[in-house]
């Protein structure tokens, strides 16, 4: 957080947010554009920032979306969080970036136009590709001005993700808060050099990356958890208040290890199993057979767990990805877990603004 920005220790009233070059009153509302670059055609290109002031102290909190082009889901999660968040019920600041990458947004495509991919090009430069300078731009006006960040993420196409959060290792402030968040699965992963995620943690962000839903496709499920996770993790930080979101849900599958089981053979794929279903070693997940005859394989599950993402395309060649299964602890009580989990999600109606203290 900048200086700027830090109230006085014993206020009650939060002091403006800088930010560029301007300042955003306590309790309002402010959307910047910031400028990236020009396209061949001349046209400026800027990246939409849309920030909540609360009109208390409190922390700062990014949220992001579309870092992949074709990720679509975290857009409409953004879009519904900024109608339900109000700046005077609001302690801290909400940072949200609805469209991080919008060159792929426009193009319906994962990458920038030098075919670079965003999530592999931080910390950036000033000075580098164009995927380097839009990585240091939110590099240093969103990630350094924040205290903990959520991306929001989807599927590539023809794939469809379980909701579910991606922590690190070892960071205990993220695990307590993908806990909070209220989805079915949560993923201990490593780092991946010059993502968004290890570069916020070098800087002392620690963040949780959520995945949901399949690339340029909405599903309600998918966003509903987004937004009412959002809102969890901002009612365990006080920066809003709600009795329902702050209900204590079960804990989620945990896992630090998965595994993709690919197809044997190429031909035509009949999924049995899906997103979201618990697996046990040798359960047949899947058929793939020859598509002008009765020759079939039987694809069976390599281990126990839960399926976090599968293939939606059923036309296969040989080695192709079909099913992502999470190995879980607590194997014999994580059906009944995430069955309420997900209940809680589809029962839950969205709250509207003044449900929150």
């Amino acid at each position: 957080m900048t200086e700027q920005s830090k109230p006085h220790p014993y206020s009650d009233t939060a002091s403006p947010f800088e930010f560029a070059g301007d300042s955003v009153a306590p309790g309002s509302l402010r959307a910047f554009e910031l400028p990236i670059s020009r396209v061949s055609s001349g046209n400026e290109v800027s990246l939409p920032v849309r920030i909540v002031h609360g009109r208390k102290p409190g922390p700062v909190l990014f949220v992001s979306a579309a870092v992949h082009g074709d990720e679509i889901t975290g857009v409409e999660i953004v879009r519904r969080l900024l109608k339900k968040i109000s700046p005077k019920t609001l302690a801290g600041t909400l940072l949200c970036v609805p469209i991080v990458n919008v060159y792929g947004f426009v193009g319906n495509s994962r990458y920038l136009p030098d075919r670079r991919d965003l999530n592999r090009s931080f910390p950036g430069s000033p000075n580098g590709s164009l995927a380097g300078q839009l990585a240091h731009l939110f590099r240093t006006e969103i990630i350094e001005r924040s205290d903990f960040g959520i991306d929001l993420h989807s599927a590539a196409v023809h794939r469809m993700n379980l909701p579910q959060i991606r922590i690190s290792a070892d960071c205990a402030r993220s695990e307590e808060m993908a806990f909070a968040f209220g989805a079915p699965a949560v993923i201990t992963s490593a780092l991946r050099e010059k993502s968004l995620r290890k570069v916020a943690l070098d800087a002392g962000v620690e963040m949780l990356l959520y995945e949901a839903g399949e690339g340029l496709r909405f599903d309600d499920f998918s966003i509903r958890t987004g937004v009412n996770g959002v809102m969890r993790v901002m009612c365990a930080m006080g920066m809003i208040h709600s009795k329902r979101l702050e209900k204590q849900l079960p804990t989620p599958a945990r896992s630090t290890r998965s595994t993709w089981v690919r197809a044997p053979r190429g031909g035509i794929a009949n999924l049995t199993a899906h997103a979201g279903t618990i697996v046990s070693q040798d359960q047949a997940l899947a058929k793939v057979g020859d598509p002008a005859g009765d020759e079939e394989e039987i694809v069976r599950s390599p281990i126990d767990g839960i399926i976090i993402g599968h293939s939606t395309l059923p036309i296969v060649n040989q080695g192709d990805a079909l099913i992502h299964i999470a190995e879980v602890k607590r194997f014999d009580t994580v059906a009944d877990r995430v069955d309420e989990i997900t209940d809680t999600i589809l029962s839950d109606v969205m709250l509207d603004e003044d449900e929150l203290l």
